[in-house]
């Protein structure tokens, strides 16, 4: 997967197109991705033992090629490629050549 949790994306098509946010969980065999904030639906509940009723708002999926990276080296919209130094595969961003590194790890991919 080029994308991975945690990444902040651009949002390229759907209702919410031109938004832009960070990836909050990636489905990798559906494809799909949650990105914070965006793709919100209402769903009107009946309310039941336990459950107060009323609207709630409900994230839903996302196609993964909906969205596109931005690099936060660069802060440009771009697509990810590969570089393999000895044992480790590093994504690498298109546009600035530069390796991204992934926010939890603080470094290395």
């Amino acid at each position: 997967m080029r994308i991975k949790k945690g990444d902040e994306v651009k949002i390229l098509l759907g209702k919410d197109s031109g938004k832009e946010g960070k990836v909050e969980y990636v489905m990798a065999k559906e494809k799909r991705v949650f990105v914070g904030g965006a793709n919100i639906y209402k769903r009107h509940v009946r309310k039941m033992q336990g459950v107060e009723g009323g609207i709630i708002n409900i994230p839903k999926s996302m196609d993964i090629s909906n969205v596109a990276l931005i690099c936060p080296n660069c802060k440009k919209v771009t697509r990810v490629g590969y570089k393999i130094l000895g044992k480790e595969k590093m994504r690498v961003c298109k546009k600035c050549k530069k390796e991204i590194t992934h926010p939890s790890k603080g470094g290395k991919t």
